[in-house]
């Protein structure tokens, strides 16, 4: 990433301190005020924007291009991008989110799942090698900002082997009519971490602060936005925010992004490590998978961060 962009962030960023999100500088590490940085953004903010990341800007161009001519294609086609988890495949629009339509692809590490979700969707070799090429990328960035969280905290990064993750490619068919309505309701994610690739032109993402208020975030092209989730929060004993957060409708027009989603574990269940557990922090969460809690927000239709106390220790 060239450096003018870290400055147009910061820019952004010191207009109105009180109304932006944190910005961190993946050039600035291993230096500790930058550890210290991502560590209060987490515990406060619960996001962050990423400047200097790994991601080539042509990539992330050429990919936006791929994912607006798959979400493009006709529903017969689209339906073929079947779930592995629930809100892994195409998820049409809906009552709740009308505007709404995703198409969705499970263990992106994982390069035959990279090439069943391409198969399923009739894509081109040059689709594929976008799509491969991305999901490389944007895989090794995930884990690093997951290592480098862990390492703000005090912790060894050795927890996130074998964490799948899952990559969502999202359309918001915006129209006059909607200007000014919800494109998705507020929720927190389920995961551990997301990377948003947002759109560069069309605004609409608001995120919500420690004081109830939303935040909108606007776009700033060649920047990635980092958020936590539920997943987050329980690791970590509470300490880490979930970040509540919407998609608004500004102006009638397509609205394109690319979230890619750091699960949890996929298998063994998930607790705080002792580390930060303390008779003035005793364990808030009882142990649960991540397929566990994700059918719990789901059936009990809990997506803004609520399912956690269904999960927490009774005193």
């Amino acid at each position: 990433m060239t450096p003018n962009l870290s400055v147009i962030a910061r820019e952004n960023q010191q207009r109105n301190s009180e109304m932006a999100i944190p910005v961190i500088d993946l050039n600035q590490f291993p230096d500790s005020e930058e550890y210290k940085k991502l560590r209060e953004a987490s515990e406060e903010w619960g996001c962050f924007r990423l400047v200097n990341h790994k991601i080539p800007l042509t990539l992330m161009s050429e990919m936006k291009m791929v994912v607006r001519s798959l979400l493009d294609l006709p529903m017969e086609i689209k339906k073929k991008n079947t779930d592995v988890i629930a809100g892994s495949g195409y998820m049409a629009p809906s009552k709740v989110n009308p505007l709404y339509e995703a198409l969705g692809l499970y263990d992106l590490g994982s390069s035959q799942a990279v090439q069943t979700f391409c198969s399923q969707l009739d894509a081109s070799s040059y689709q594929r090698e976008v799509i491969e090429k991305y999901a490389g990328a944007i895989y090794e960035q995930i884990v690093d900002i997951g290592h480098k969280l862990a390492e703000s905290l005090g912790l060894k990064t050795g927890f996130l082997n074998g964490w799948p993750c899952q990559f969502r490619i999202n359309k918001y068919n915006f129209t006059p009519e909607s200007v000014g309505s919800c494109g998705v309701q507020m929720h927190t994610d389920s995961s551990f971490l997301t990377i948003l690739q947002d759109d560069e032109n069309v605004g609409g993402l608001e995120v919500m602060s420690k004081s109830g208020a939303f935040i909108p975030v606007d776009p700033c092209p060649g920047t990635l936005v980092v958020n936590l989730g539920d997943i987050a929060k329980a690791w970590s004993n509470g300490r880490l925010l979930n970040l509540k957060h919407r998609v608004q409708c500004r102006e009638a027009t397509i609205r394109v992004s690319i979230a890619t989603f750091l699960l949890g574990p996929k298998e063994e269940a998930l607790e705080a490590p002792p580390e930060f557990i303390d008779s003035e922090h005793p364990r808030l969460y009882v142990p649960f998978t991540y397929d566990d809690f994700r059918k719990l927000r789901i059936s009990k239709k809990l997506h803004a961060g609520e399912a956690l106390e269904l999960v927490r220790i009774k005193s």
